[in-house]
């Protein structure tokens, strides 16, 4: 058999997870300090050491795997092997979710939180969980009830995320001592610095995350868990108002709400409202670089079979930017649905947006989004590190810099499409006949 060399060698605090035997290790960083590659290569070390041994690599949605961690496995983990063949992929079924398996009886399956019931009847030796983040406590938890494989010396979850809030319920768990959080910097990863001096490739990469600003420049470039100064939505909370995917009753009402563009994002958002009138967003299309009418047909696909026949209530109404005529009559075209003209007041939509937020006398706000709602990942804004959702823009959405003592009328305009698209499906609901003069 044809043997290929494989070197990898973990640096800085990478290396910290690789001596680590606990029950739980965080890798928590900035961007793009070789968190997921250290992640990925100790699970397949532990794989190839301990023969018959069972290891699974999760994500909160399991869509959104392929382009980054199994990217990752096959380019720079696994190459060598699958080379040889002894590493197969098997594409899952019915029963048995997508996984590789080698030559010695050890597996690493491939698994969304989505999809739990394919594993949680399954025991392993090693959990890791990329932007662990994601997920919730809940979550957390229950894939820690399945480490009694026995295989391995010792059992263990080992995850990685870039920061959060500090409340976040993970820097919590650490900071209880549950989980031992691992600091990793950008000296940390060879592509960036050799010898501690910058590749390249590196400034090049530097250059990208020095230009973040706010929120995410702290959490990107600065690896610091910081919540948004002057968020605009205060009172949302993602362990309150983002909640797991479900089937929306078919009796629940339906809108859509796109805010049109081509080099910013085009937004198209699905949301449903319930009897009681709570709003969930259940499904957007968030993507740069595509003309209207392919986000017309792709819609149109997102919600027919291969007969065409519809396979989710028809919307009630289609709520889109009046600023763009064209867009609109060209959306109309291709999908056969006329628009109506959204409400843009931004300061009254913005106070009614934040209404919805807050817990009502039943317990429940009156807004929710649903985790990984967003079709596809936008690639192009996933590398330059800007929001590819509704979900992330919400956390950076925020007030100006006061620097008068004058309260700001308007937020920063910036990375704001899916805040934009929420507040018009809000303003349609609960300003009906309201108009802001500040908006003419």
């Amino acid at each position: 058999m044809t043997q290929l060399i494989h070197r990898y060698k973990p640096y800085g605090t990478c290396r910290e997870l690789w001596l680590d035997k606990g029950p739980e290790i965080l890798l928590s960083g900035p961007a793009g300090t070789g968190k997921s590659r250290s992640c990925l290569e100790k699970l397949q070390a532990c794989m190839l050491k301990y023969p018959r041994s069972r290891g699974v690599i999760v994500r909160k949605v399991a869509a959104t795997i392929g382009g980054s961690a199994l990217d990752t496995y096959r380019k720079h983990v696994a190459p060598e092997l699958i080379a040889t063949g002894q590493v197969k992929y098997y594409g899952g079924s019915a029963q048995e979710p997508p996984q590789y398996r080698y030559t010695n009886g050890s597996v690493i399956l491939i698994v969304g939180m989505d999809k739990a019931s394919k594993i949680m009847s399954t025991e392993f030796d090693m959990i890791y969980i990329q932007e662990a983040t994601e997920l919730t406590e809940d979550d957390w938890e229950s894939l820690s009830t399945r480490l009694r494989n026995g295989r391995m010396p010792y059992q263990q979850i080992i995850a990685d995320s870039n920061p959060n809030v500090p409340y976040h319920w993970l820097n919590q768990r650490c900071q209880r001592g549950q989980c031992r959080m691992v600091n990793t910097q950008h000296t940390d990863n060879p592509v960036l610095y050799q010898d501690g001096v910058l590749t390249p490739a590196g400034e090049a990469y530097m250059k990208k995350l020095e230009a973040l600003s706010g929120v995410r420049k702290a959490r990107l470039l600065k690896g610091l868990w910081q919540a948004a100064e002057g968020l605009v939505y205060e009172l949302y909370d993602p362990a309150v108002h983002l909640i797991d995917k479900f089937t929306v009753p078919k009796a629940w009402k339906r809108y859509w709400v796109i805010d049109f563009g081509f080099s910013n994002p085009f937004v198209l958002q699905w949301w449903a409202e319930d009897p009681d009138g709570r709003l969930f967003l259940y499904r957007e299309i968030y993507k740069t670089k595509v003309l209207v009418e392919d986000h017309a047909k792709n819609a149109l696909k997102l919600v027919t079979d291969a007969k065409g026949q519809w396979i989710e209530p028809r919307p009630f109404q289609v709520i889109a930017d009046p600023a763009d005529a064209e867009g609109r009559q060209t959306f109309t075209k291709h999908s056969g649905f006329a628009t109506v003209e959204a409400n843009k007041t931004k300061t009254g939509g913005i106070q009614v947006t934040q209404k919805r937020f807050e817990t009502q006398a039943d317990g429940k706000p009156r807004i929710f989004i649903m985790r990984g709602c967003t079709v596809e990942i936008d690639s192009t804004l996933e590398d330059a590190k800007k929001p590819y959702s509704t979900e992330q823009e919400i956390v950076g959405y925020v007030w100006p810099e006061d620097k008068t003592g004058d309260k700001a009328e308007e937020p920063v305009k910036e990375d704001d499409h899916g805040m934009d698209c929420m507040r018009y499906m809000v303003a349609q609901r609960d300003l009906r006949g309201s108009y802001d003069i500040k908006s003419f």
